[in-house]
């Protein structure tokens, strides 16, 4: 393909029947494996795997040696921080084939995953959560929220800056850098407008 309109380094294999938008950088050594859809602006590090039929959105930012398997879908704004995983079977065995039983992991808009976090599959994670380095996810992630540990256990939430929110007594968060206000109501947090 002559005309493409991503960069791909020569060591990086990228296979037929993927979409791969305007912008998008993909560095040494990567496979970029059949029928994936990725958006525009992205960029991948070296030795990244994307399994077939991977959705990547837009501006999606994947650091060195990721595995990204069938399954995952990352919206927008996604980061994938170095050697961080996700996984598709619950249950693997090397003698049993479970091609086609693969279960399905979202990463929402604006999400950050820390390095070597795992993402057992099945668990959904929530707009703009940010996934603590080395982290364990074994159960959906609600939007905002900051995950650490092995498993992983909610200690606090982040703005769609990245910076902890403090919430005060009626339950009202500013981010430190952009002052934007963030509401805590119900255990859910919102962007107020």
């Amino acid at each position: 393909m002559a005309d493409k309109e991503y960069y791909a380094h020569p060591t990086a294999i990228v296979d037929e029947g993927c979409t791969i938008g305007k912008g998008t950088k993909i560095w040494h050594f990567s496979h970029i494996m059949s029928n994936c859809v990725i958006g525009e602006n992205c960029n991948f590090g070296q030795n990244v795997v994307v399994s077939p039929e991977v959705v990547l959105g837009n501006n999606v930012k994947v650091q060195n040696n990721v595995s990204i398997y069938t399954g995952v879908t990352c919206e927008d704004d996604v980061f994938l921080g170095p050697s961080c995983v996700f996984t598709n079977v619950t249950n693997p065995r090397s003698g049993v084939n479970r091609r086609g039983q693969y279960s399905k992991t979202t990463v929402k808009h604006g999400a950050s995953i820390g390095a070597n976090a795992t993402i057992v599959c099945g668990n959904d994670i929530g707009e703009f959560a940010f996934i603590g380095a080395g982290a364990v996810v074994t159960k959906d992630i609600p939007a905002y929220a900051l995950v650490v540990g092995n498993p992983s256990k909610q200690i606090g939430w982040m703005s769609e800056f990245g910076h902890r929110l403090s919430f005060n007594k009626d339950g009202i968060a500013i981010c430190e850098e952009s002052k934007e206000k963030y509401e805590l109501k119900n255990g859910v947090v919102r962007k107020m407008e």
